[in-house]
C-alpha cells in the first residue's frame, strides 16, 4: 500500500535537499506543465525495501508575507490530512522562529505521527545546538545535514518503521481498479454507472487506516475492487486549495491500484492537469486505461473519434500503447467495455515470458539492428530475462550497457510490444554488464 510522508516547514530551511535526497534526484520531480507556476514537488523514495511517496509541500507557498503565514498553515493542515506522516523540517543555524512555534502548535495537536528534523547540522559543534528544538514539544528530534547526508540514515530507519502495518487481511487478492481524472469529468457517476442499482453487491471495506473506500464489483463473470479515495472524508477548511489536494488525492489512489482509468472530460479534451495525473500513473508504473466520458456531448461525424483518439496519443506521447474508450456515464455507454479494458490490462501487466522465449525472439533482431556502435566499441547483447517485478522489468546483459542510448531502449521496447500483449502496461528496459 502506498505510504505518503509530507515535509514541512519554512522555506529556506532545507525542504527541498531533503527531498531530493530522499528522491535521490537534483530537480523538482513532477514534469514542468504549461501554466504551472508552482513546483508540484512529488517523488519515489525506498529505504530498508520499503517504498514511499514524499510530497514536499514547500512548492505550494506565495510569497508575499501578508498571505505567506497563511500559506504555511494551510500546508500544515493538508500535510496533517493527508500523510501517513509529516516530516517538520527547521535549520539550526537561525534556531527557533515564530513560524516554527506557529507550525509546532498545530501539529502537536493532530493526531497524526511527526518526525522533527533539525537541518544544517554539517559539523558536530552543532550538535548539542539541535537540542534546543525539543523546546518545540515534538518528541522524535533528530539532526542532519541534507547537503551531506550525516544522520539521514537514522532518521529514515524510523521513518520507514513508522507506517502503519497494512491491515488488509480482509481483503482477497483481486485486482484493484481506480478511476482518476481531475475535478467533474465525472468520476462519481462511472462508479455509480459502473456498480448500478445493485448496491446489494457491494462490500465497501472502510477503517483502514488509508481512507480509501474498496468496494467490490462482483457480477458478469467479473470480480475485482474498485478504489475509490477521497470517500468519507469531511472537508476540511483547506479545501480552498483544490488543486494540490486533487493531487495528493490521485496521488493516493493511484498508490493503492493496480490499473488506473484515467478519465477526460471530452468537452474539454485533455489538459494540464490530465497530463500531471498521467505522468504519475506512469511513475508508479501502474497499468492504464483512458477513458474519454461526456461522448454523448459531442458533435460527431464519421472521422471524430479517430481523430480524437490520434490527438490524444500525440499528447501522451512517447507512451501512446494504452486502451482508449469513449464512454457516457450518463447514458453507460461502453461501461462494460471499460471493465474488460481494465482487466485486460491488468492480465498484460501480469504476463511472464520465459527466458527461452525472450532469447529465441529477440536475440536474431538485435543482431540484425544490433545497438550503433560508440567510440569505436561494439556492443554485443548476450542474453535478456524479466525480472520479478510488479510491472513488467526486462533485463538486457550486455558488454557495454552505458552506451546504450534511449532510441535504442525503445526499439527494444517496441520489439516486445510487437511479440507479446503489453497493451496499458508501462514496459521497462534496464540493461546490465554480463
Amino acid at each position: 500500500m502506498g505510504n505518503i510522508v509530507a515535509i514541512v516547514g519554512r522555506p529556506n530551511v532545507g525542504k527541498s535537499t531533503l527531498f531530493n535526497r530522499l528522491t535521490g534526484t537534483r530537480q523538482a520531480i513532477v514534469d514542468e506543465m504549461a501554466g504551472v507556476t508552482r513546483d508540484r514537488l512529488y517523488g519515489k523514495a525506498f529505504w530498508n525495501g520499503i517504498d514511499f511517496s514524499v510530497i514536499d509541500t514547500g512548492g505550494y507557498a506565495t510569497n508575499s508575507d501578508d498571505i505567506f503565514e497563511e500559506e504555511i498553515r494551510k500546508q500544515v493542515l493538508i500535510a496533517i490530512e493527508e500523510a501517513d506522516i509529516v516530516v517538520f523540517v527547521v535549520d539550526v543555524v537561525t534556531g527557533i522562529t515564530d513560524y516554527d512555534e506557529g507550525v509546532a502548535a498545530i501539529l502537536r495537536k493532530s493526531q497524526k505521527p511527526v518526525l522533527l528534523v533539525v537541518n544544517k547540522v554539517d559539523n558536530n559543534d552543532r550538535i548539542p545546538e539541535a537540542s534546543y528544538f525539543y523546546a518545540l514539544g515534538l518528541e522524535e528530534l533528530f539532526p542532519i545535514s541534507s547537503i551531506n547526508g550525516a544522520g539521514t540514515g537514522d532518521f529514515l530507519d524510523k521513518l520507514t518503521s513508522m507506517f502503519p502495518k497494512d491491515e488488509d487481511e480482509e481483503f482477497l487478492d483481486l485486482p484493484r481498479f481506480t478511476i482518476v481524472g481531475r475535478p467533474n469529468a465525472g468520476k462519481s457517476s462511472i462508479v455509480n454507472a459502473f456498480i448500478g442499482e445493485d448496491r446489494n453487491i457491494v462490500t465497501p471495506i472502510s477503517g483502514t487506516t488509508r481512507d480509501s473506500i474498496y468496494t467490490r464489483y462482483n457480477k458478469f463473470g467479473h470480480d475485482f475492487y474498485l478504489v475509490d479515495t477521497a470517500g468519507l472524508r469531511k472537508k476540511t477548511k483547506v479545501s480552498e486549495d483544490l488543486e494540490f489536494y486533487s493531487v495528493m488525492r490521485a496521488i493516493r489512489a493511484i498508490e493503492n491500484s493496480d490499473v488506473c482509468m484515467l478519465m477526460i472530460d471530452a468537452t474539454r479534451g485533455f489538459e494540464g492537469q490530465d497530463q500531471k495525473i498521467f505522468s504519475l500513473i506512469q511513475r508508479n508504473k501502474k497499468g492504464i486505461v483512458v477513458l474519454v466520458n461526456k461522448w454523448d456531448l459531442i458533435e460527431k461525424d464519421t472521422h471524430t473519434t479517430k481523430k480524437f483518439e490520434a490527438e490524444l496519443r500525440e499528447s501522451m506521447a512517447p507512451f501512446t500503447d494504452f486502451p482508449i474508450v469513449f464512454t457516457s456515464a450518463t447514458t453507460k455507454q461502453r461501461i462494460h467495455k471499460a471493465i474488460e479494458g481494465a482487466l485486460q490490462v491488468h492480465e498484460n501487466r501480469n504476463t511472464k515470458i520465459t527466458t527461452s522465449k525472450l532469447n529465441e525472439t529477440l536475440l536474431p533482431l538485435i543482431e540484425k539492428y544490433p545497438p550503433p556502435s560508440t567510440k569505436g566499441k561494439f556492443i554485443k547483447i548476450k542474453y535478456i530475462t524479466q525480472l520479478p517485478t510488479h510491472s513488467p522489468t526486462f533485463a538486457f546483459f550486455c558488454n557495454l550497457p552505458q552506451y546504450i542510448k534511449d532510441p535504442y531502449k525503445r526499439f527494444l521496447e517496441n520489439k516486445i510490444r510487437e511479440h507479446w500483449n503489453f497493451n496499458g502496461v508501462q514496459v521497462n528496459i534496464i540493461l546490465r554488464k554480463k
